[in-house]
């Protein structure tokens, strides 16, 4: 059994200087990488948007694996996993059985009729500066709430591995973190940005795939012996975790709350705007489906391994554990690899959460940046008439900048968060703001501006609202082992909207405002556009002439 220190705020045994140098070299290699790719790039919108569609199938596949496979699928489902088992588990479903909405319904006709962004597709038949400046606002929105996940899921590494307790010296590595993602977005754009998720994700894959394999074999391949032992772990409790309803069946807004947060994750990342702009990064439709299919195994396969890490870290390292280690939940996956295989293991499986950490801000940003420069800049601003050709990519550059120090400057707020819960939260705005609007502009024919501007901003201030007031943000009871509340704010109760995730209110709301929308207004799409965005989303018909580079 671990022994954790929690007055060092590290795990015993654990080596500081070597965890920094895996991950510095880490660091390293992949910057070497992007600098070296970057080489071959132009300076053209398309290639720093989607390195000029130049990515094959498998390889963009790799890539969207390394870009959804975030610090909240290694980190916090496997402490979720860890401490409430079925119910932590059922993360791990949500996010596997939202490809499926995704592939089935978005992915392929998107790439067939946008360009770089989700505003292409709306302003295809719609009136294109009010569409676009809503789909850039989303965009953002959506990006943030990730982003948030992302660099708390840095914090409380740092906290685990490198005993920095102190909020002051959390908040130094959380910019620092920043500081090299924005380093990747202007160095590499997209290309570079693809080749460091492509690594990240065999990394990932093979690391969790190592310790999954291991906790077997230290229980002859029997995963029933794990279960039994995380049981017996559990203690009084240890039951619940085969179970339903530990973390959500206490009362009926528990439950509810439940079936909000898999609303969310379901249909949430087929409005993901960092996933959809990957779709951009291959040449065809063929290697678009072969790249979501690729997607799907690697992904299916990774939470396959999550729920052997999870119950394997209930069991050797214990609850109790982990509910005591500075990252809490989130430490349960590095106190299983400190469990198995000591210093050395626990500094690369280190390397690796802030490696997925790093992979994925740099998508979001470089969508967020993308989002700004070509949606709101060039389109609203300046009305699509640019003098100088490279004159949106530097906006984007500076946009990155920004959105970095957003990003550090929220990450710092949001430190000690469950990282699995934050992304949820960025799943239910990209729920709610993103896919009525998509699914309404694809398959809904008398679908026009209003309509997509009242489900946008309508799902998009209703979610936003509900988070702010709910217990995620103030009012949630103090533990007495830590002396915190779970919530955001500390010593504040400001809350009145009793569920943690919104999802189940904002979504349906969303699609409702976005039929009302449509039949209140007077506006009539365009006959013609209409027909040939049909045609062209579904057979793709067009679309070499459109977004040839």
């Amino acid at each position: 059994m671990i022994t954790t220190v929690l007055a060092q705020g590290g795990v015993e045994g654990s080596d500081p200087i070597l965890n920094i140098t895996i991950f510095g070299l880490f660091v390293v290699i992949t910057l070497g990488i992007v600098i070296y790719v970057s080489r071959r790039a132009t300076s053209s919108a398309s290639d720093f948007y989607t390195a000029g569609g130049g990515f094959s199938g498998p390889q963009n596949g790799v890539a969207i694996s390394g870009d959804y496979l975030s610090a909240a699928s290694f980190l916090g489902i496997a402490g979720a996993i860890a401490l409430n088992g079925y119910d932590g588990f059922l993360y791990s479903i949500g996010f596997l059985v939202a490809w499926l909405v995704a592939l089935l319904l978005v992915a392929e006709l998107l790439r067939n009729t946008g360009k770089y962004t989700m505003g292409d597709v709306l302003a295809f038949r719609m009136r294109h500066r009010p569409v676009r400046a809503a789909a850039a606002t989303s965009t953002l929105a959506v990006s943030f709430f990730y982003l948030l996940a992302q660099m708390a899921g840095a914090g409380g590494l740092v906290a685990l591995l490198l005993n920095i307790t102190d909020g002051f010296g959390q908040s130094v590595v959380i910019a620092i973190v920043g500081a090299v993602m924005i380093a990747y977005v202007l160095i590499g754009g997209m290309r570079g940005t693809t080749w460091v998720q492509i690594i990240k994700a065999v990394l990932l894959i093979a690391g969790a795939g190592v310790m999954t394999i291991w906790v077997l074999a230290l229980y002859g391949f029997n995963f029933s012996a794990v279960l039994a032992d995380a049981v017996r772990a559990g203690g009084e409790t240890g039951e619940a975790l085969l179970n339903p309803g530990k973390q959500y069946g206490a009362t009926a807004i528990t439950q509810l709350d439940f079936l909000s947060l898999g609303l969310a994750l379901v249909l949430g990342t087929a409005g993901l705007p960092h996933i959809l702009m990957r779709f951009y990064t291959v040449p065809t439709a063929k290697e678009a489906r072969r790249s979501v299919v690729w997607a799907i195994w690697l992904i299916g396969l990774f939470y396959v391994f999550t729920l052997v890490l999870g119950y394997g870290a209930g069991a050797m390292v214990g609850p109790d554990e982990i509910r005591a280690a500075p990252g809490g939940a989130n430490s349960a996956a590095p106190l299983l690899a400190y469990e198995l295989g000591g210093t050395v293991l626990l500094g690369i499986i280190a390397a690796v959460a802030f490696a997925t950490i790093l992979a994925v801000v740099a998508g979001l940003t470089i969508t967020a940046s993308a989002s700004f420069a070509h949606d709101i800049y060039a389109n609203v601003i300046k009305k699509g008439e640019l003098t100088d050709p490279d004159e949106e990519v530097k906006i984007a550059r500076i946009t990155a900048i920004v959105i970095g120090v957003v990003a550090i400057a929220g990450g710092i707020l949001a430190n000690g968060q469950n990282i699995a819960f934050l992304v949820a939260l960025a799943f239910a705005v990209a729920a709610s703001a993103n896919l009525p609007t998509i699914l309404y502009s694809l398959f809904w024919k008398r679908f026009n501006t209003t309509g997509a501007l009242w489900s946008i901003y309508g799902g998009l201030g209703t979610t936003v609202l509900l988070i702010v007031f709910s217990p995620v943000v103030s009012g949630k009871p103090v533990n007495p082992a830590t002396g915190k509340s779970a919530s955001m704010l500390q010593g504040v109760d400001f809350s009145w909207f009793p569920l943690d995730n919104p999802g189940i209110v904002s979504i349906p709301l969303s699609f409702l405002l976005g039929y009302i929308g449509t039949v209140l207004s007077k506006d009539v799409p365009n006959a013609d556009k209409v027909a040939e965005m049909s045609v062209r989303s579904l057979t793709g018909v067009g679309v070499e002439k459109s977004v040839a580079h």
